[in-house]
């Protein structure tokens, strides 16, 4: 099974700081967001990363590409642990596509319809980071239990919240699992069938690649990968499993970053502590 990432967007609401960086290379913690996500999809079982990229992001690549001579100059200075993680991410399975003109989401995923092929794929958001919550594993087995039937994970959120993002609907199976009738890109709150949105990690039936070559330009004249899954829903079965909160972080947003980085860095005893020690009277 593969994985994709789409990663070749503008980052506009991080400039100036992407004008010359990718947001997905923004730290959060000593890795960038976007190798945390290609590490989640490894962990759940993926065999290779695809990550749609712009030309322009060479960053990105360089990232997951060899570096001998750093490796190399790293361990003559004794910095061991360093090299390792260099090395690491250097062999890591990611390959890249690129999407030439900025068309929409849907169309950022379909740039990767050859390589996903007839199997069944994820989408993994870049800026969305659920690290060490085994999601995508949890997303598999509600698919095979329901005869290998597509599964998004959604995400409560608040009335004010509800008409930034696609909205389902659908019928409460029980253990967080809905079987989904209905999807609403951003609707307004009067509109919106519940108030559980999609939260950038997407398992998709191959047939989604095959509705997104005729789907049409729809919100802000881009391809939307909502528009696709709507039709989706009438050729097969579709389910949404429910992650809490604390879970996942939005990393698309400069709050948000910040906010991910202090809940990775809590997880880390020293850091923690100096934490409270450096800003902690600031929240007092």
């Amino acid at each position: 099974m593969k994985a994709v990432i789409p990663a070749a967007g503008l980052g506009s609401r991080f400039l100036p700081a992407t004008k010359a960086q990718p947001k997905e290379m923004l730290p959060v913690l000593d890795k960038p967001a976007i190798q945390y996500i290609v590490e989640e999809a490894l962990e759940a079982g993926v065999d290779e990363v695809i990550i749609v990229n712009s030309r322009d992001k060479k960053s990105i690549e360089d990232q997951f590409s060899p570096h001998d001579a750093l490796v190399e100059h790293l361990r003559g200075v004794g910095k061991d642990r360093y090299a390792d993680a260099v090395e690491h991410a250097g062999a890591l399975p990611v390959s890249f596509v690129y999407q030439d003109e900025p068309l929409g989401l849907g169309h950022a995923v379909h740039v990767a319809a050859p390589e996903t092929g007839d199997d069944m794929f994820f989408v993994m958001l870049g800026d969305v980071l659920v690290p060490e919550n085994g999601i995508c594993q949890k997303m598999r087995e509600v698919s095979k239990a329901h005869g290998d039937a597509s599964v998004i994970a959604v995400l409560p959120v608040s009335d004010d919240e509800v008409s930034r993002f696609g909205i389902i609907g659908g019928e409460n199976l029980g253990d967080g699992v809905w079987k989904v009738t209905e999807m609403i890109e951003k609707p307004a709150l009067e509109d919106a069938p519940s108030n559980l949105a999609s939260f950038g990690r997407y398992l998709l039936s191959p047939k989604v690649m095959e509705l997104l070559a005729t789907t049409k330009p729809g919100a802000g004249g881009e391809i939307q990968l909502t528009d696709a899954l709507v039709s989706l829903l009438d050729h097969e079965d579709m389910y949404a499993l429910v992650i809490d909160p604390r879970d996942g972080y939005d990393t698309g947003t400069v709050p948000s970053w910040i906010a991910a980085n202090v809940a990775q860095a809590m997880k880390d005893p020293k850091i923690a502590a100096y934490l409270k020690e450096t800003v902690g009277p600031l929240f007092a």
